[in-house]
């Protein structure tokens, strides 16, 4: 179906703000930044934490896995402000590459580059700086991570593009949200061993479940303007397939904390997480958008269960 034919006043079921709109309006972001750098907090999505969250935490697990003891804190601000500017970059390569879709959307018409209070020039412009922020935390690394970190690029920009050829774009977001996985270890180690890569594929199939859930929020919309997910692929079964993803995410994390020699408090905080995905997994209503939006949400505190019981494991 032509995107322009989708009516403007058909807001996604995954408004989770005031009105269609997934801007809420009267927050701090209006409170207290010069209304000239509001549109670019916007654009970054600095506003809403979720997505750097998500894309911070595998990075931290790493680091905190290949320690011998407590993690080191400037890796883990340097990860931290990176995941930062880089889910920034993503947003606006995600938003450029969107925008005529978005237009069309009430919930994501009022976005910056949609609505126009960021034009593409100045997108560019913006983008370019973050990706130059990204490359001064990058060099403070070694030559092996720096490498690492610079393969990334090839998973950010092709991202936004999967939507439109296969269903199975949470895939491909799989790969890229958990490339911290790959680059935590290296930065601490200077190599790749098999506990990362355990923990790298946990990561993946975590997003799948996650990303499946959140999906659904958008599920009507993505089917009228021919985004494809695996959401709209499993419909009626998403619960089951979401239980496999989950299923096969804490096994692996189980065998990454087994190749890398990890304390009985590991594997407590695996359980309360696999607790924690359980519950995601049974009591998701994929009818209800703020459901699935919450479900979603939540997955921040699984990673912080799992972070917590690396970390003792290694100080025990």
């Amino acid at each position: 179906m032509d995107p322009n034919t989708l009516p403007r006043d058909h807001g996604r079921a995954g408004d989770t703000t005031h009105g269609a709109s997934d801007i809420v309006h009267g927050d701090w972001v209006e409170q207290a930044m010069p209304s000239a750098l509001q549109p670019y907090f916007r654009l970054a999505r600095i506003d809403r934490p979720i997505g750097t969250w998500l894309l911070l935490l595998p990075g931290w697990w790493a680091i905190a896995l290949a320690a011998p003891g407590w993690p080191s804190p400037w890796l883990l601000g340097l990860f931290g402000i990176g995941a930062v500017v880089m889910r920034a970059a993503g947003c606006v390569v995600n938003d450029l590459a969107d925008r005529k879709f978005d237009a069309m959307v009430a919930r994501t018409a009022s976005r910056p580059i949609a609505s126009g209070a960021v034009s593409v020039p100045a997108a560019l412009v913006f983008l370019a700086a973050l990706l130059a922020v990204g490359l001064a935390i990058l060099l403070q690394f070694n030559t092996f991570a720096i490498l690492i970190g610079a393969l990334s690029l090839a998973l950010i920009f092709p991202y936004p593009l999967m939507k439109r050829i296969t269903h199975w774009p949470q895939a491909f977001l799989g790969l890229t949200f958990n490339w911290g996985a790959l680059l935590g270890w290296a930065a601490v180690t200077g190599r790749l061993d098999p506990p990362a890569i355990a923990l790298y594929a946990a990561g993946f199939f975590w997003t799948l479940g996650y990303d499946t859930i959140y999906a659904h929020q958008d599920k009507q919309d993505d089917a009228l303007i021919g985004v494809k997910s695996t959401a709209l692929l499993f419909a009626a079964n998403s619960r089951p397939w979401i239980a496999l993803f989950l299923t096969i995410t804490v096994l692996l994390l189980g065998l990454a904390g087994w190749l890398a020699q990890l304390a009985w408090p590991y594997y407590v905080g695996l359980a309360l997480a696999a607790g924690h995905l359980a519950w995601q997994t049974a009591a998701v209503d994929f009818d209800d958008p703020r459901d699935c939006r919450k479900k979603f949400n939540s997955n921040r505190d699984f990673g912080l269960i799992l972070l917590a019981g690396i970390i003792a494991s290694q100080v025990v």
